[in-house]
């Protein structure tokens, strides 16, 4: 037994603790209790913080990366992973995307008006009567009550301004996005902007914004007098966009207007948070999104979006599981932000639009999308810190590659590599599949397992099932790498 410690009665410290010179022995009993219990409450708060640290330990958490270029389809996986395994949180948060929806659609149509108005002025459309065997340098013949729909519709430039300060409040919108992959001219290059004026600015927000509409501030919270408040000042936007619907419906229901978009290339259809074909059931004053209206809708976020969630009781016997779900920006300017994020990730999802064949990037008009998600894909296949990590590729967006190749548009024409195979989706995106496994083969460090899926994440369906997969073989690697299995 070591001998006691002899304490300098010099130290301040000690004089501090000894006990009063004339302490009575009723007095020293009562100090030595309470030592007793200060001891004891300091002991069950260490006892407590350990038996947490084990517990947090204990607990599997599993950390997954989307990754993507921007308009890939990454926040809609976010929100379908939201969708099937924390729904209740999900259908409570509903609400708060009416306004994201509403502000689509009305972009939507300024965006057809901006284009009708640029025919106009380059006078490509002339009022006279069109031609039997028409082309596009035939002029077009617009309807008497054309101009008083374009007036009708102006109010609406007002409620973008209404539904911009609800989604992107304060100065989340400083810096927009030039929407210019809506335009396509030559299937690479976008062209040129008429009379120096600028293209419709796409709104950008934050991750903090964007958090508080997937529900990560307070996951099941009750609704508050805040939101109704909230939702009672979207009123003014829905009684002009109400207003507004028969007007709406005629634009783009006009077949002049559909043969401008066509020759100018504006493919409105082809672009997130498309609406139009739903305008009766959207402009109603009862309007409530769907299910598919949440995925479908588009929000551009800036920054890093972290969601935390842990498996409801419906998703069966992981229900115990943590899951942090990250979505990265896919701007080029935000790729770097990526590496961060790579330390301890269990899983990557890359997201590839395969309908981008024939578009340009946003951020530079000179590069095709599908060469850019190649040109990733690359990268994240070869970076020695993703090694071992497991990479599942989405070839996202076949829906709308299916649509295209349906109209005549030749794959091989942009896809030199695709050659004389039939031009349909389902050979088109096996093709893809193949080439990316086919990279994924060549630049990784280290021989992994591939894991490729066609897919349209916005139907909830077909997604479900392979959301399903991509959540058992992550678990199933998890465990396996953290030798609990």
């Amino acid at each position: 037994m070591l001998p006691a410690k002899r304490q300098d009665p010099d130290d301040p410290l000690t004089r501090a603790l000894a006990p009063p010179p004339d302490e009575s022995p009723h007095a020293r009993a009562a100090r030595e209790a309470m030592e007793q219990e200060a001891l004891r409450v300091s002991n069950a708060i260490d006892d407590a913080l350990k038996a947490e640290r084990l517990a947090e330990k204990k607990k599997r958490m599993v950390k997954l990366l989307l990754l993507g270029q921007s308009e890939s389809g990454k926040s809609t996986t976010l929100r379908q992973f939201q969708l099937h395994y924390t729904p209740q949180a999900f259908r409570e948060e509903k609400i708060l995307w009416r306004a994201v929806i509403q502000l689509n659609l009305v972009r939507s149509i300024l965006t057809v008006l901006e284009a009708l108005k640029d025919a106009q002025s380059e006078s490509l459309a002339r009022p006279v009567e069109p031609a039997d065997d028409s082309s596009d340098d035939d002029p077009l013949f617009f309807s008497d009550d054309f101009e008083i729909i374009k007036a009708r519709l102006d109010p609406l430039r007002h409620v973008e301004e209404i539904l911009i300060a609800k989604v992107a409040p304060g100065d989340e919108n400083d810096a927009p996005v030039d929407e210019q992959a809506l335009y396509n001219g030559g299937g690479i290059h976008p062209p040129k902007q008429a009379h120096g004026k600028k293209r419709q600015q796409e709104v950008a927000v934050s991750s903090s914004v964007v958090a508080l509409l997937k529900g990560r501030g307070a996951p099941g919270r009750p609704r508050t007098s805040h939101d109704a408040q909230s939702f009672e000042e979207w009123d003014e936007a829905t009684e002009v966009i109400c207003h507004c619907r028969e007007e709406m419906m005629a634009l783009w229901e006009d077949p002049t207007v559909r043969e401008v978009l066509k020759r100018r290339k504006v493919r409105v259809e082809e672009s997130p948070g498309f609406f139009l074909d739903d305008l009766e059931r959207i402009t109603s004053p009862q309007y409530l999104p769907s299910d598919d209206d949440v995925l479908r809708a588009r929000l551009k976020t800036v920054g890093v979006t972290e969601y935390r969630f842990d498996m409801e009781a419906s998703a069966g016997r992981e229900s115990g599981s943590e899951w942090r779900i990250y979505d990265v920006g896919g701007s080029r300017s935000q790729v770097p932000m990526w590496v961060p994020f790579f330390d301890d990730v269990d899983a990557i999802i890359f997201l590839a639009p395969i309908s981008a064949f024939d578009q340009a990037l946003v951020e530079d008009h000179s590069i095709n999308r599908l060469e850019d998600s190649v040109l990733i894909w690359k990268s994240i296949c070869s970076n020695p810190l993703l090694a071992k990590v497991d990479l599942i590729l989405f070839l996202n967006k076949c829906d709308m590659l299916a649509r295209k190749l349906e109209t005549g548009v030749r794959l091989s024409k942009y896809v030199r590599s695709f050659g004389e195979r039939s031009n349909d989706v389902d050979t088109a995106s096996q093709y893809f599949k193949s080439k990316f496994q086919a990279i994924q083969r060549e630049y990784s460090p280290q021989p992994r397992r591939f894991y490729g899926y066609a897919t349209s994440v916005t139907d909830r369906e077909t997604t479900k099932g392979i959301l399903s997969s991509v959540r058992d073989m992550i678990i199933r690697e998890h465990l396996r790498k953290s030798r609990l299995i």
